[in-house]
Parts: C-alpha cells; structure tokens; sequence
C-alpha cells in the first residue's frame, strides 16, 4: 500500500520541478530526516482515504502523537498543504 502523507508537501526527488538542483536536494534530506525518528520509535498511521490520484491512501504518521510533517515543516524541509509556498523554487 502506498501512502500520501496529509497535510504538508515536500521537494520532489525525482525532478527538477523549480529548474535547479535545490529541490531535490532537500528532498532528499526531507527523506533521510523522516527515517530517523520513525526508526527509532513507536510510531502510528491514521488513514483517511484515497488521494485524488486514486493511487494512494491519504495518512497521518504521529510519533509520541506529533505529525511527522510538523517536524519537517519546523526544520525547513516542507510546507503546509496546500497553502505553503514551495520555499524550495526560490
């Protein structure tokens, strides 16, 4: 099953959506901080259906009850959804 994390956005690692290297860049640590926390601790998923793509669940992965998109969105490596600007094209 596949998931799309609700809430928050981050950089695409596959392309080069905003014409440099940056995105994928952060995307890349975006990835590597997300790893940390959700190998070293107790974590949920919350499902909440299917995402406009029809391909993936939307879901909520809490660790000790915080969004794991908060921690991304505090340490500058994602945005709200869908009303955060893609800091990352700058």
């Amino acid at each position: 099953m596949s998931l799309r994390l609700k809430n928050f956005d981050t950089p695409e690692p596959r392309s080069d959506v905003c014409g440099s290297f940056k995105e994928i860049d952060l995307a890349r640590a975006a990835t590597d901080r997300l790893h940390a926390p959700l190998n070293d601790n107790p974590w949920t998923v919350e499902i909440f259906g299917i995402d406009g793509t029809g391909e993936r669940r939307l879901a909520t992965i809490r660790i000790g009850g915080e969004d794991v998109g908060n921690i991304l969105i505090r340490e500058g490596l994602a945005r709200r959804w869908p009303d955060g600007d893609k800091f990352w094209c700058e």
